[in-house]
């Protein structure tokens, strides 16, 4: 089965990477990439999405708030805040608002893994 993920970091750079990443582990799922939680939300409203990727350090609104903005609007959206910063106090806040912490620089490995433990919470809420 193929998801639709939400991609969101204000580095190109950083996107780059993730999508590189990405198309090594789950090339036939759609990829989104915003640049700004602003345009995040405003593709969430455009679209559903099964999965969103966000960077924790963003301007304007990070992205532990964005997440909660996400989840709020689609309940069964999976989750993932990534930063360079692990500090116990954002990981707590990210399993807080219902994601998981994953650690910048984002690994492929980490990525498959986080995109397998997700798959099946897709899966579980389908039936």
């Amino acid at each position: 089965m193929t998801y639709k993920i939400l991609v969101v970091d204000d580095s190109k750079l950083a996107r780059m990477a993730v999508a590189k990443a990405f198309n090594n582990v789950r090339p036939e799922w759609t990829r989104i990439e915003a640049s700004s939680a602003e345009e995040a939300l405003r593709l969430a409203k455009e679209s559903h999405f099964d999965l969103a990727l966000l960077d924790f350090n963003m301007p304007e609104r990070d992205g532990l708030h964005l997440a909660a903005d996400l989840k709020a609007a689609q309940p069964e959206i999976v989750l993932a805040v990534i930063s360079a910063n692990h500090q116990k106090e954002i990981v707590d806040r990210s399993q807080a608002v219902g994601a998981t912490f994953l650690t910048k620089p984002l690994t492929e490995l980490t990525l498959r893994d986080f995109l397998e433990n997700a798959e099946l919470k897709l899966k579980a809420h389908k039936t």
